[in-house]
């Protein structure tokens, strides 16, 4: 009996203890839909009153607020650009926009127009005069075709560049030896109307490096990595271009490359 009074006084402080330490908020499973230590447990919108589908809609859409990062963190994160520098970047958007022609600001010139030839089977119906050509310079402004004009800016960025990469900073101007002209092919006496004296053509002689060094078509064709550079542009340029000539075409072009967009059923012609 006295071990009976014993385990019931036990049992009951025990009760009493838990009693003591019980929390202040129920256990029971919060019900979907309301707000618990300001979070929103979501529920489907049929039940939900409209002040809680307010505030769902509100957590979801309020960006949650980031600790503020220092030291080494800091520097990763993206700095915005100053206001000049925004400023700057739209002046040259702009300035990029005006110049670009054939739609492509890649191209930076100013559009001509109809140029009428001299003799039958010369001109250009809507001809541009480029400047440069994907960031490069010309030495002289051009005149040719959009067709031509685009096909050159293929042959600049899948050829021309890659053929040359960072050696001397890179490539800043091409040379152009002969773009528009109203002659016959090699200027030769009975011959056809060149592809010059359609707009469709354009000689280039050389190429100037960031550092001021030069690559030549005369002095450096099949000599060390100049050499090397020169042909795989040459070989590039066969797919953009209808006809490409070269120091191995023969005596007319030792000196410089033939670039026309004429086009043949045989496909093109590289030599």
């Amino acid at each position: 009996m006295r071990m009976f009074l014993i385990s019931l006084g036990a049992v009951a402080a025990l009760t009493t203890a838990a009693a003591a330490q019980a929390p202040d908020r129920s256990l029971r499973p919060v019900a979907r839909g309301t707000i618990v230590a300001e979070q929103v447990v979501a529920m489907p919108a049929v039940v939900q009153p409209a002040a809680v589908q307010a505030a769902v809609r509100e957590a979801q859409t309020t960006p949650a607020s980031e600790p503020e990062r220092k030291g080494f963190f800091a520097a990763l994160r993206p700095k915005k650009r100053s206001a000049k520098v925004q400023m700057f970047a739209g002046k040259k958007k702009r300035e990029l926009l005006r110049g670009a022609v054939c739609g492509d600001v890649a191209l930076q010139g100013e559009p001509v127009g109809s140029v009428p030839g001299r003799i039958s089977g010369c001109g250009v119906g809507e001809a541009v005069k480029l400047r440069s050509v994907s960031g490069v310079t010309l030495s002289q402004q051009s005149v040719m075709d959009c067709g031509t004009a685009k096909a050159l800016k293929s042959w600049v960025e899948n050829g021309l560049k890659p053929a040359v990469g960072r050696r001397g900073g890179g490539v800043a101007k091409i040379k152009v030896a002969a773009h528009y002209a109203c002659r016959t092919r090699n200027n030769q006496k009975g011959a056809r109307i060149s592809e010059h004296g359609k707009g469709r053509a354009v000689d280039i002689s050389a190429f100037y490096l960031t550092d001021g060094s030069e690559i030549s078509v005369l002095k450096h064709w099949g000599q060390g990595w100049r050499g090397k550079a020169l042909r795989k542009m040459h070989k590039v340029a066969c797919g953009p271009f209808g006809t490409v000539l070269g120091p191995n075409a023969n005596r007319f072009h030792r000196d410089h490359f033939h670039f026309d967009t004429a086009r043949y059923r045989s496909g093109a012609y590289c030599k």
